[in-house]
Parts: structure tokens; C-alpha cells; sequence
């Protein structure tokens, strides 16, 4: 039984799984947010159910100082109306600057054809990525503070 990190974004929710208990956090899918909780949790079930997930993770985006913005607050809301519906432990974790970091592993977004500026479905791709990477370094965050907290 392992866990599952999220990226959850206003359109998107980038997924991370850990590869094995105790092992590491692997980008895994981007998922297009539904037009309700129910409808996301109904598309994050059968990742639950694929990779015997014992326990979610989920990024909450706390502003630079640490506080509460309206997104951090959304994040909350969506967590209570989803957990339930999912039927194992959620827990939040601090994500500040995990975008930014997976931007910097991921590297520039590719040009498009001829040089000329990425094309729109290019942007989206990339953006994806970038939320399945965020995804993972949640996820290795929490893997760390667990290992950390056990040695």
C-alpha cells in the first residue's frame, strides 16, 4: 500500500505515485479537473484502486510567508469534499515553489516549428508535466519527512 501525491490546479490535477513503500515519487498522469468533486474524485479512483494507495498527499499552495491565500482555502475545500468520497487518509503538505522546481528539472518548454513560439497544444503538454512533476516533488517531500522522521 503506498501513496498518491496531487497537484491540485484550478483546471488540472497532476498525480504522482510512489514506486514502492518507503521507495521513491514518480510523476505519473495529469488529469482534466471535472466540472465537480464527485467527478474528480470518480477519475482519481481507479489510480486509487491501480496502485494500491493507502493514503493521498495533496499540495496545499501556501503564499511565500507561509499564510493562507484564496487558493490555499479552495485546496481545503476541495479536500473535504473529495476525501470521503475516496475512502482513504488525506493529508495536505506545504507545495510553495514545487511549479517553479519542476519548471527548473523539466527545462524550457519546446519551440515551435521553425523556432517560432510553442504552439497551444505544445503549452498545454508542458503544462501538464509540469503538474505530474509537481505531483512528485509533494510526494518526495512527504516520503523524506517520513524517513527522516523514522531514521
Amino acid at each position: 500500500m503506498g501513496l498518491l501525491g496531487i497537484d491540485l490546479g484550478e483546471r488540472r490535477i497532476g498525480v504522482a505515485v510512489e514506486d514502492a513503500p518507503g521507495g521513491r515519487a514518480l510523476p505519473l498522469t495529469t488529469l482534466e479537473r471535472g466540472a465537480t468533486p464527485g467527478a474528480d474524485a470518480a477519475a482519481l479512483r481507479p489510480l486509487l484502486e491501480g496502485h494500491d494507495v493507502a493514503e493521498i498527499v495533496v499540495g496545499l499552495p501556501l503564499d511565500v510567508s507561509g499564510g493562507e491565500g484564496s487558493q490555499a482555502v479552495l485546496t481545503r475545500r476541495w479536500v473535504d469534499a473529495v476525501a470521503p468520497l475516496l475512502g482513504v487518509p488525506v493529508r495536505l503538505r506545504d507545495e510553495r515553489f514545487t511549479s517553479h522546481l519542476a519548471e527548473q528539472r523539466l527545462g524550457p518548454m519546446s519551440r515551435g516549428r521553425s523556432g517560432g513560439p510553442p504552439t497551444a497544444a505544445q503549452r498545454r503538454a508542458y503544462r501538464a508535466r509540469v503538474d505530474r512533476e509537481a505531483a512528485a516533488i509533494i510526494l518526495q517531500d512527504e516520503l523524506d519527512a517520513r524517513a527522516e522522521h523514522h531514521a
